[in-house]
């Protein structure tokens, strides 16, 4: 680890020195890139040069333990250095970590009502809340793109944009099967109901990701609808695109909420990107045995990322050990802790394979956690 942290160092000095050269704001790409590369240095080199002055002092404290005028001094120094030691390889370690190349894109929200019937639908409403509360919290962009309304006030899918940078780092363990324990209020009996929703985080894939040539896909134009199937627009704004029609590959994407049916095309074809694009990741999942957060699942009610219980208050997070006991608030948006909790235990878990010399791409598990 010190050689590698070492040659980051030197680079970091190398690119110290370019900036300071009035030649290389003259070439803008090579400029803004330069720049990139020493800000994501900054820290790693920071840290660094704070454990190598606790090296230095620990070396001189050690020196100081052969005068028996300063052993005692020297023994304390040691052990405070010690920790403070400890607690620099750990944070450099963490920020030798690699990176997910998708964390600073914009991200595609898919919800969609599972098992429950109309509880289903209703929680998949009240999720769509929370993702966009939280959103709101971060400062990001919303942008609704699509929901299929039910007859009682829910949906049975939805679809969200959170655009800002680094959305995809803030919602990307959202993925999975979410399950809900309450009462429904027409259960007369008082009998918990158990429903489930499944949530895709998709991160956003752009032209350069993605190539998606027009022949690639079938475009169909009909009028948005409502809760039970009535027609709300007058026009065919409306969009719905399938790609590879007819085939194993074949993905449907709707889009209605806008009233613009050029919106609404745009739309759908940022979802069918990002789903193009999740696709082809989970193909590489699977070459390298990545286990990886995005994994949906049938919907079944066996299978779970977390459960919201009503009647306790409860939020419990299966993947890792977290539970909370203030479930209005985590609806009402206060997912960060909850995400830095997840985010922990994935650079612990990474930590580890690392240290058994495993793969890398090894993230914390998904929908299969257990309870």
């Amino acid at each position: 680890m010190i050689d590698q942290l070492e040659n980051l160092q030197a680079e970091f000095n190398s690119l110290e020195l370019s900036l300071g050269d009035p030649e290389l704001f003259q070439n803008q790409p090579l400029y803004l890139k330069t720049m990139k590369r020493y800000s994501d240095l900054k820290g790693i080199v920071g840290t660094f040069r704070s454990y190598q002055k606790v090296m230095d002092n620990d070396a001189k404290a050690r020196e100081a333990l052969t005068d028996p005028e300063l052993i005692e001094m020297a023994r304390e120094e040691l052990a405070q250095l010690e920790t403070e030691k400890l607690l620099l390889e750990r944070k450099l370690q963490r920020l030798l970590l690699p990176k997910d190349p998708f964390d600073l894109k914009n991200v595609i929200i898919e919800i969609r009502a599972a098992a429950g019937g109309d509880e289903a639908s209703l929680f998949a409403a009240e999720a769509l809340g929370m993702y966009r509360r939280y959103a709101e919290f971060l400062g990001f962009q919303i942008e609704i793109l699509d929901t299929h309304a039910t007859d009682v006030g829910g949906f049975s899918r939805a679809s969200l944009e959170v655009a800002g940078r680094g959305a995809y780092s803030r919602f990307k363990y959202e993925s999975g099967v979410h399950r809900v324990q309450r009462v429904p209020k027409t259960e007369t009996q008082g009998r918990i109901h158990t429903s489930t929703i499944t949530v895709a985080v998709l991160p956003e894939a752009q032209d350069v990701d993605i190539d998606l040539p027009t022949s690639d896909y079938r475009v169909d134009v009909f009028r948005s609808s409502g809760p039970g199937g009535q027609s709300v627009n007058t026009t065919d704004s409306a969009v719905r695109l399938t790609y590879l029609p007819g085939t194993a590959d074949e993905i449907i994407v709707t889009c209605q909420d806008g009233k613009s049916q050029i919106k609404n095309k745009e739309k759908a074809l940022a979802v069918l990107r990002a789903r193009l694009l999740e696709r082809e990741r989970s193909k590489m999942s699977e070459k390298t045995r990545e286990a990886r957060l995005v994994q949906i699942g049938t919907g079944d009610r066996s299978e779970k990322i977390r459960t919201y219980n009503f009647p306790q208050s409860r939020v419990t997070d299966h993947r890792i050990d977290f539970t909370s006991h203030n479930l209005p608030e985590i609806l009402n948006g206060s997912l960060a802790e909850l995400n830095s909790a997840l985010s922990e235990a994935e650079q612990v878990l990474q930590l580890r394979l690392l240290s058994k010399g495993e793969s890398e791409n090894n993230t914390i598990g998904g929908a299969d956690g257990k309870a």
